[in-house]
């Protein structure tokens, strides 16, 4: 775990990192939810901790399920700055950019990222650096409580999205 860090151009100062790699399996994403609960709260945001935790659970379950390759691990990356608790998920499949999308009202999945999207104060992705891949971040502002929509009014209320989502891994 980093302290602190220097800022690149541009960037926040980042005052605590914590980055670790998982195996693309479901037991790593629960493992994610609760280190990153327990960094949070350690860190002095108790009310960011559910938060983060669902944010971690939710672009962990989309490297797992989107992003996998064989035998390649993914990162999760949290980070606090004097503004935001930043959450970051690193994997494999650069080609396979996460995009939200409206889900039919019988569907199972495919509600993941309209959670980020309204939980987060700002989200994206970025090129994998080193290597290939991708990173999804998402961030919590420290200055006030994240906004937290309840699941049902996301099911019979989500926002109006004409994406389509990417074909599962092979």
């Amino acid at each position: 775990m980093v302290v602190s860090q220097p800022s690149r151009a541009g960037e926040p100062a980042v005052l605590r990192e914590d980055a670790l790699d998982y195996t693309p399996n479901p037991r790593s994403v629960s493992l994610a939810r609760r280190r990153a609960a327990r960094l949070v709260r350690e860190w002095g945001h108790p009310d960011l901790v559910d938060g983060a935790a669902l944010l971690v659970s939710e672009l962990a379950t989309n490297a797992l399920l989107h992003g996998c390759l064989r035998d390649r691990l993914f990162r999760v990356r949290i980070a606090l700055t004097p503004t935001a608790v930043r959450i970051e998920v690193s994997d494999p499949r650069g080609e396979r950019l996460p995009l939200t999308r409206r889900p039919a009202d019988d569907e199972s999945f495919g509600r993941g990222l309209l959670l980020v999207d309204q939980l987060a104060d700002r989200w994206g992705t970025s090129s994998r650096s080193p290597g290939p891949g991708k990173t999804v971040w998402a961030e919590l502002g420290t200055g006030q409580p994240p906004r937290r929509p309840t699941t049902m009014s996301l099911i019979h209320h989500p926002p109006q999205i004409s994406n389509t989502q990417n074909p599962p891994c092979p």
